[in-house]
């Protein structure tokens, strides 16, 4: 608890005390309480955590609580709502958590849960929802269809209260704004959400039925398997992202002119596709061949890509392999598609003068294209630390200017729409360099106002060179094969004195 922040420790201790308080009825002499409802269901919650604290099956049972909802939302449907809001605290004390601190987390998930089902009864109870689950013996149905009105706005209910609980938290632990904290989460688990509380409801049907409470398991067994296969999608899609960042981190450290360039590449890439109208699978492919479209420099040599000067003819040849080398590294990932065309053909051009095969027009994939313009765009805006990035406005004047040549003028205008629509973060695009600078404030100290701004980098005796000596990789924004040039004579100028070494 010690690593918690103090706003979030009193965040937690204050949604323990609420759920303290909506249990605390069922525990007064006379409250009526069906215990052993109570203690098969918590029970029953407790067997379905623990297998995940064991070592040998912990890594194939889901992390989240989810995978048990339909359980929860059962008790919901069965008990008083003091009652109902016991059954969640005992599995979710002893229930795995992935990340650090433990029991601040396990804390909160009891009392989270808590509270929330104990809403779901409340609304479950207020529009009569015990009645509509029938009983033992052919006289006592359940009332269909009327039994999914409460028991969906209960499912509504249990979906509000953990969405807001679990955007409180944020805001409170990770100190981020609250409409940035709950941003998006009530949409993705509402249908989910929605879904176990209709297998919830058939649990409880079933658990009144003269077949007793056992044949409620043959409803949480389906669902249990079924969000297995979901948490085992999950994982494969984090072992996707762990080996891109891994590639994309290589790069960084190989080429430390660029860092952060990769994912502006990928974001700006998506913004495209996106203007354009893409379908959802392929825009995950498209951001990773924005991220990785210079995979290929890890197999230049570092002196190449770090010297001083003007580039000889056969270091440009070099560099000019860099998509090739990157299509060899990625050619045997199957995850990547499309993805693998893009980073082989990024530096073609429209007329046919780019690298590495000379393609032009629709030869192109559309995927090289649209990386081609993401890729130029945030190389003109990037500052970095031998120049300063163009405004926005002036980067895309310059691609329009260089559109149905150099680049797909569809994709130039999808971009410009995508900037006008959503902007562009400065946050991201400000600095390149890995260094921050603390910014004086006007009364002298240095305080806390670090900012980042342009660092001439150091020679290796560490003194900063010359005001007129070249630095590495200067001025070398090329696409296609053809210099870009970054001092404002303008993007594709035809110069072929140097090649791409920055971007």
């Amino acid at each position: 608890m010690r690593a918690t922040p103090l706003a979030a420790r009193a965040h937690i201790l204050a949604a323990v005390v609420c759920a303290t308080l909506c249990a605390l009825p069922a525990l007064r002499p006379g409250a009526g309480i069906a215990w052993t409802t109570v203690g098969l269901l918590t029970a029953l919650y407790l067997a379905c955590e623990l297998p995940g604290r064991c070592r040998l099956l912990g890594g194939s049972v889901p992390i989240s609580a989810g995978s048990f909802f339909p359980l929860l939302l059962a008790a919901a449907f069965l008990l008083p709502p003091a009652a109902a809001a016991l059954v969640a605290i005992p599995g979710s004390l002893v229930g795995r958590v992935e990340h650090a601190p433990a029991t601040a987390r396990r804390i909160w998930r009891a009392a989270q849960l808590s509270l929330t089902v104990w809403a779901a009864s409340c609304v479950h109870g207020l529009l009569g929802g015990g009645a509509t689950l029938g009983g033992p013996g052919p006289e006592r149905l359940p009332d269909f269809p009327y039994a999914l009105l409460p028991a969906c706005a209960a499912a509504l209910a249990f979906s509000l209260v953990l969405t807001a609980l679990d955007g409180s938290i944020l805001a409170t632990a990770e100190r981020l704004p609250l409409r940035r904290a709950w941003s998006g989460l009530l949409p993705r688990s509402l249908g989910p959400h929605l879904v176990h509380g209709l297998a919830g409801l058939m649990m409880a049907v079933l658990w009144r039925s003269s077949y007793g409470p056992v044949s409620a398991l043959f409803v949480l067994l389906p669902m249990y398997i079924s969000c297995w296969i979901f948490s085992q999608y999950h994982r494969e899609h984090a072992a996707h992202r762990a080996t891109i960042r891994a590639l994309v981190q290589a790069v960084d450290i190989k080429d430390t002119y660029t860092r952060g360039h990769s994912e502006r590449v990928g974001r700006a890439s998506v913004l495209i596709a996106r203007e354009l109208g893409m379908a959802e699978d392929r825009l995950e492919v498209l951001r990773f061949a924005g991220i990785l479209h210079d995979v290929g420099k890890l197999c230049v040599p570092t002196r190449v890509l770090r010297k001083d000067g003007p580039l000889t003819p056969e270091e440009r040849r070099v560099i000019e392999l860099h998509p090739e080398y990157g299509h060899e590294i990625v050619r045997g990932i199957g995850f990547l598609g499309e993805a693998r065309a893009a980073i082989l053909h990024h530096h073609e051009r429209l007329d046919g003068s780019g690298y590495p095969y000379g393609l032009s027009g629709r030869e192109i994939p559309e995927f090289a294209r649209v990386v081609a313009v993401a890729d130029a765009f945030d190389a003109m805006t990037s500052t970095r630390s031998y120049r300063r990035g163009r405004p926005v406005p002036a980067a895309v004047e310059e691609l329009k200017r260089c559109a149905g040549t150099q680049f797909d003028p569809q994709m130039v205008r999808a971009l410009a729409r995508g900037l006008d629509r959503h902007g562009w973060s400065t946050a991201s695009t400000v600095v390149t360099a890995d260094e921050t600078v603390p910014v004086p404030r006007a009364g002298g100290g240095a305080g806390t106002g670090a900012v980042r701004r342009p660092v001439r980098p150091r020679s290796p005796d560490g003194r900063e060179p010359a005001a007129g000596r070249a630095v590495p990789g200067a001025g070398r924004d090329v696409a296609g094969g053809r210099a870009v040039a970054t001092d404002g004579s303008g993007l594709a100028s035809g110069a072929q004195s140097s090649v791409d070494r920055t971007r």
